[in-house]
This record gives structure tokens, C-alpha cells and sequence, in this order.
């Protein structure tokens, strides 16, 4: 992570004393970070900046620097104080005067354990951030039509994010897939096809795989997502396999041609590393707060394990049945314009295989039974992200 602290201070303390103290306050910073003290030239190249606010008698100082750091950065202002001579008082008054002026900023104040666990928060979150910037995610063929409430927004998704979406003619990937004749299945997937069917759909799920990569190549995307259903009569075959494969490479690849899932794939990937398993929920107990999710394709770098068998709702193709660990989940949403967003943490009680659902299936608790209400009466879309961990606070950080 990096980290840079800059500084303001009153002249009227003494510098020595001033000096000392800030000795001892950034002894109890844990995190690396490089110390800029009143060198402002910097401001705004670090996944955080951080102001240390050193003493009272600072908030003129502050005022004359504000258009400054304006025009270097359009990230929220994070004052950080030690509390000592004056320095929250100040702090204080800062924070106010960026709110009366429609400025987002806060105060990093508290024991060293929150105040370095925030620190730690804001960091990871920023170099998220500076991941989606400049980012392009690829929409190849049109959003499928039962999404009906996922419009894509790329006004917003440039404005919010900073990362642009690419129109990709679904015909220019099935004209890679043509080309494609002399590609091989994947041996380690023949190695663990339960049926002939299975085994030679692997051939064309390879092809598929290996076109969208040179999608990828071609439009230079870190993600896309895909109307696949089309697929099914194009090529009769899915993209299940070539959607496990390119998320477990660092690729956001979504299904359905779901603009929010993607994005919500590639804020997950650029917090945690992962892009997440994109599934529907499939039932809910509002009372108890479980829920049951499922979809036909997982990242392969998600799972412990899996199975392959066939596509749920066509019968054909080769779908994935993986087997996420048991444990803490985060279920994560954004909405096509990004002026919403939904996230709760769970527990993933269980995976199961019944024939009649999507071939992964996860039971999953809400730590909440509460938040169940939100899938009845607010629901963005039908998609929701699902990843290992807790990770709320993190998630709310970057698309705050």
C-alpha cells in the first residue's frame, strides 16, 4: 500500500516541541508510508493521502492549501490528529468547512488500533480505486433480454469509476470461434468428464475460451461479459468453462451480458483479488435469513473443488458445479448507474447438487436475517455477487 502524510502546523507552537511530538504520534503508524511533511507537490498520487493535522491554530493554513489539493486530487480529505495541543479542536473545524462547501473529507482519530485498522481500510481501498481507473470491460452482444432493470450507464460507469465500457459485436467473437478449428479441449477438463457428451463439448468450450481471450487481447479489456445464452444455438455449446477460466486468470468475465454484475465483479477483483461468484438467488427464508444461490459457472481459483456436467437450463454444453470453503461470504451489488448499492456478510453453510438448480448451489446465511428483506422488496436486478470473506466495510469504502 502506499501512504503518504503530509502536514500542517500552527507557527505559533514550538517547533521543537512540535517536532518531538510528531516523533512519537507516527511511531504508532504500523503501515508503511512516506513522510512529505508540509511538501504538498505529491498530494494525491498515493492510494492515500493523509493530512496530519499537528496542531491548533491550523485552520487558515488549511484554507490558503484547499484549492491545492482540489486541483490534485478529487478524493475525499482525510485529517488525521493525535488530539494534542488542539489539534481536534482544529480538525473539527476543518472538517465543517469542507462540508459547508460540499467537500468530502473526515477525521482519523482514536487508540492506535482504530486509527491504524482505518488507515489499513482507506489504503486498500484507494489502490482499488487507482485498479479501476482507466479500466475497459467489454460488453460482447447485447445485455440479455430478461434483464430488463440493467441498462448499461457508461456515462455513470466513467464519471463514478473511471473505467469505460466497450461494445463488442457478438459476430466478432463467433468469428474468432470459426477460426478456431484446430484447438484442443483442455486436458486437465477431459480428465474430469463424467460423460461422452460432456467429454466432447469440451472442444468447443476451449474454443470459446481461447476467443474470448483474443477479445481481450484486441480491445485490451480487464473484463467483459457475455450474452451467452446465445451461444447455445450459435455454437451449441456455453461459456461456462471459458468464464471459470478467464475470472481464475485476473479476467472479469460475467454472464448473461449483466453490465452491474461485471462492474460489481470488477470493484470485487480490484478489492480482493477475485472476481467473485456471479448467481442468482434461488430461494430465501426472510425469517432466518437463509438463502439459497445457484448459477453454472464459478472461478476456478474460488473452489476447493469441481464437478463437470451439463448446462442446467439447456441440457447441453458443460457447466461447472464447484465447491466453494465453507465459511464467512460477502454478497455485493452495485446498480447500472451506480447511485445504488447493496452489500451484507454471510455465512456459506453448504454447497449442494440438486438437478433441478444451476450446478453450483450455495446455502448461505445472513449474519442478518433482516437483510433478507432487501432481495423481496428492493432487489438490484437478479444477480449478486458472491466472495470468501468479510468484506462490507472495505466494499462501502470504494463505491461510497
Amino acid at each position: 500500500m502506499s501512504i503518504s502524510i503530509y502536514t500542517i502546523t500552527s507557527p505559533l507552537h514550538d517547533a521543537a516541541a512540535v517536532k518531538a511530538s510528531t516523533r512519537e504520534f507516527l511511531s504508532t503508524i504500523k503501515h508503511e508510508y512516506t513522510f512529505c511533511d508540509n511538501d504538498y507537490s505529491g498530494y494525491g498520487r498515493s492510494a492515500l493521502d493523509l493530512i496530519y493535522v499537528r496542531t491548533g491554530g491550523t485552520e487558515g493554513v488549511f484554507k490558503r492549501l484547499l484549492l491545492q489539493l482540489q486541483a490534485q486530487s478529487a478524493r475525499p480529505i482525510r485529517l488525521l490528529t493525535s488530539g494534542k495541543s488542539n489539534s481536534l479542536a482544529a480538525s473539527m473545524e476543518i472538517l465543517s468547512y469542507l462540508r459547508q462547501n460540499g467537500i468530502s473529507g473526515e477525521i482519523i482519530h482514536g487508540d492506535e488500533q482504530y486509527v491504524n485498522h482505518r488507515i489499513e481500510l482507506l489504503a486498500r481501498a484507494g489502490e482499488a480505486v487507482d485498479y479501476l481507473k482507466g479500466a475497459r470491460l467489454g460488453i460482447v452482444g447485447e445485455p440479455s433480454d430478461w434483464l430488463i432493470s440493467s441498462t448499461p450507464c457508461p456515462e455513470a460507469v466513467r464519471e463514478r469509476l473511471g473505467m469505460e465500457l466497450v461494445r463488442i459485436p457478438m459476430d466478432e467473437l463467433l468469428a474468432h470461434y470459426d477460426a478456431l478449428a484446430d484447438v484442443e479441449a483442455d486436458a486437465a477438463l477431459v480428465a474430469k468428464a463424467g460423460s461422452e457428451n460432456i467429454r466432447q463439448s469440451l472442444t468447443g468450450a476451449e474454443r470459446i475460451y481461447v476467443a474470448l481471450k483474443r477479445i481481450v487481447a484486441r480491445y485490451e479489456l480487464k473484463g467483459l461479459t457475455i450474452r451467452c445464452f446465445d451461444l447455445l444455438t450459435a455454437v451449441k455449446n456455453t461459456g461456462c468453462i471459458a468464464l471459470a477460466k478467464l475470472n481464475s486468470e485476473g479476467i472479469v468475465a460475467g454472464c448473461e451480458g449483466d453490465v452491474p454484475a461485471m462492474l460489481s465483479m470488477a470493484i470485487t477483483r480490484a478489492a480482493l483479488g477475485i472476481s467473485g461468484f456471479q448467481a442468482n438467488p434461488s430461494q430465501i427464508n426472510p425469517v432466518t435469513g437463509e438463502m439459497l444461490f445457484a448459477h453454472c459457472t464459478i472461478p476456478l481459483n474460488m473452489v476447493n473443488r469441481f464437478e463437470l456436467d451439463t448446462h442446467y437450463e439447456s441440457g447441453i454444453g458443460v457447466g461447472i458445479r464447484g465447491y466453494m470453503p465453507e465459511g464467512p461470504v460477502t454478497i455485493f451489488k452495485v446498480s447500472a448507474d451506480l447511485s445504488r448499492h447493496f452489500v451484507v456478510e454471510g455465512e456459506l453453510l453448504r454447497s449442494q447438487a440438486k438437478p433441478d438448480l444451476c450446478r453450483t448451489q450455495q446455502v448461505i446465511k445472513l449474519a442478518n436475517a433482516a437483510d433478507a428483506a432487501y432481495f423481496l422488496n428492493t432487489p438490484i436486478g437478479n444477480h449478486h455477487i458472491i466472495m470468501p470473506g468479510h468484506h462490507a466495510d472495505l466494499l462501502n469504502e470504494i463505491i461510497r
